[in-house]
């Protein structure tokens, strides 16, 4: 099961926070993270494996709280989010007109983005980096009743869900984005060899009503 860390100051500001940039949570972050906690309150989980960047961080040890026996927690730098390079703490509109070829293809053409004028993390390196991650803890936790939560972020689980899915990299964005504090879940039974998908940004125990400034 994967979970999307919660809303941040940068968030709601439509500002851009890779793996470089980093803003508190929101003070109604920790509820609604609460809020994912006592759905996920229902699942026994193995482990908790998180990015260690500080808004993941803190999403994985507010929701630990509410889990049976609270899992023990390990940070894998491998979870992070894209690396985005100068478009890192830009606002979308400058980030729009000041790159507008990558801007477009990070959000709509997945296949089509090339990052090196920004110094930043394409979509196939990121999953380069994450899928070995993931492939990792199914080896460790093979058993049917060996539930894994992972904590990680809205752009690099998009990206990284749907590649375990299969999908092509022209086709990553069509499902659409990841709310702040969202659950996907993902079953294998093969030792990740394929994955189904049982739930996609899952977000009906939260408690108030989504904006545009949530999703990614």
């Amino acid at each position: 099961m994967f979970l999307r860390h919660g809303k941040t100051q940068w968030n709601l500001e439509s500002r851009y926070q890779g793996a470089g940039g980093d803003s508190p949570l929101l003070p109604q972050s920790y509820d609604e993270i609460r809020q994912a906690g006592t759905y996920l309150s229902q699942i026994q989980f193995a482990h908790i494996f998180a990015s260690p960047i500080k808004r993941a961080r803190d999403t994985a040890l507010t929701v630990r709280q509410s889990l049976p026996g609270q899992p023990t927690l390990s940070l894998l730098s491998r979870l992070e989010e894209f690396h985005l390079g100068r478009m890192e703490g830009m606002l979308f509109k400058e980030a729009q007109a000041t790159f507008p070829k990558e801007f477009d293809a990070f959000r709509n053409a997945p296949a089509d983005y090339r990052p090196v004028q920004i110094g930043g993390e394409s979509f196939q390196e990121l999953i380069d980096r994450m899928t070995p991650a993931i492939l990792n803890i199914v080896r460790q936790y093979p058993a049917p009743d060996q539930n894994v939560l992972i904590v990680s972020h809205g752009a690099a689980l998009n990206a990284e869900i749907n590649a375990l899915l299969e999908t092509p990299l022209a086709h990553l964005r069509d499902r659409g984005g990841l709310s702040n504090t969202s659950t996907t879940i993902l079953e294998t039974t093969d030792l990740g060899q394929h994955f189904n998908l049982i739930a996609w940004n899952k977000t009906d125990y939260l408690k108030r009503q989504l904006d545009a400034t949530d999703t990614i």
